[in-house]
């Protein structure tokens, strides 16, 4: 079997002033572009564009037009990227795009938005000292699921995509957050950056109490592990202890599926075959941009992508534990780096995407096709021509040579 899809990542303004960038894209080879209908603040190199090399977007914004009808009496209202000088970023883009006989999805960032968390602050996600993350709209406020849910559907009406993909569709914690970013210096754990993602708003104090979960103690509890000299605790659950992180799981998991299917269904309001895509993690406590999937998927998603940009045996890793997690119903992409795979003395492409393949694999997701400088632009055609060969393991097969396939 051969990997049943290939999908390119744009950005509208990858199109805006280059007649070119089309025809690039098709020479990739990808089937589908996944164009940002609704994307956070970015500063973003643009290496094939023939007039700029950056890209600094001054907010989170909506690339297609904003109808004030669909919004009004909200608090959260998308703000629209003006800075293009084009009325429709998006859906100029799908046009040039659609000319050269690419399907188009709608890329869509949902609870990752810096203007509109500084401006309702008492519905971002706040840690266990109080401390608000402005970028990450909490999911547990009924506010920001409704907006997250009408989002969806006003991409899907006004921009009339192929398909969407969904983006940070839940729960963002302490990665992936602001400008200059200097939490890595803290030199945390992986379990204190996931102890310093739990929320502590309103809204989820509410449902941890709906759970019997002391919201106080559970946040003094939080503070001592982070303020530990040393490694600390190995897991949430040992540094919570196992009922109250199970207790804790099943909030997180419920407000997980809570957002995932009123954005869906949103979406698919008016066309219930619209292809649906998650960007998402099996890890249940995961709160970046690949948020925990909470459980079992249902007919929710078509596919669930798992972020494979560590590559090499975490790749493959991921992929066979969300391949676990979604079963055989659904199909399972990852998002790779073409920048970052080895260059001749890693395993043949045929080779790499034989083994991914064989560890579930079969969506090849590429970020980006307008941020890579010219010279990957090979890399980007050979990767996706090798994912469309016949590759006869599956997932459950044994991996050969695994210790070659190393830096992707």
């Amino acid at each position: 079997m051969s990997i049943d899809k290939t999908v390119g990542y744009a950005y509208p303004w990858d199109f805006a002033g280059d007649p070119d960038a089309p025809a690039r894209a098709a020479e990739v080879g990808v089937d589908v572009v996944a164009l940002a209908a609704a994307y956070h603040t970015t500063r973003v190199p643009t290496p094939q564009h023939p007039t700029r090399r950056l890209m600094t977007t001054p907010h989170a914004a909506c690339y297609l037009p904003v109808r004030q009808s669909a919004w009004q009496g909200r608090r959260l209202t998308p703000r629209f990227a003006d800075w293009l000088g084009e009325p429709d970023p998006f859906g100029a883009a799908a046009k040039a795009i659609r000319g050269h006989g690419l399907g188009v999805y709608a890329w869509m960032v949902f609870t990752h938005s810096s203007v509109l968390g500084a401006a309702n602050p008492d519905l971002v996600v706040r840690n266990a000292f109080g401390e608000p993350y402005e970028y990450a709209l909490c999911p547990s406020a009924e506010e920001v699921v409704d907006y997250c849910a009408t989002l969806a559907s006003e991409i899907v009406v006004t921009g009339e995509p192929d398909g969407v993909i969904l983006e940070a569709c839940g729960r963002l914690g302490i990665d992936h957050g602001g400008h200059h970013d200097k939490v890595d210096f803290a030199q945390w754990t992986a379990t204190q950056k996931r102890l310093l993602s739990l929320c502590f708003c309103a809204a989820c104090e509410q449902l941890y109490a709906g759970a019997g979960i002391d919201a106080r103690r559970l946040a003094a509890q939080v503070r001592s592990c982070v303020d530990v000299d040393g490694a600390g605790p190995e897991s949430v659950e040992e540094a919570l202890g196992a009922d109250l992180a199970e207790a804790l799981a099943r909030v997180l998991a419920d407000t997980a599926v809570t957002i995932r299917r009123r954005v869906v269904d949103s979406a698919r309001a008016t066309r219930p075959d619209l292809p649906v895509t998650l960007h998402g993690a099996a890890d249940r406590w995961a709160t970046d941009a690949f948020t925990a999937i909470g459980g079992p998927l249902g007919s929710d998603v078509d596919s669930v992508v798992a972020n494979c940009w560590a590559g090499g045996d975490a790749a493959v890793a991921r992929l066979r534990e969300m391949s676990a997690a979604v079963g055989d119903d659904i199909a399972v992409g990852g998002y790779f780096r073409p920048d970052t795979v080895r260059p001749p003395e890693g395993p043949s492409l045929e080779d790499w995407a034989g083994e991914f393949a064989a560890a579930g694999l079969s969506e090849l997701h590429l970020y980006h096709l307008g941020l890579v400088p010219r010279s990957a632009s090979a890399v980007l055609r050979a990767l996706v021509a090798a994912a469309k060969l016949p590759h006869p393991q599956r997932a459950g097969a044994t991996r050969a040579n695994e210790s070659q396939i190393g830096g992707l």
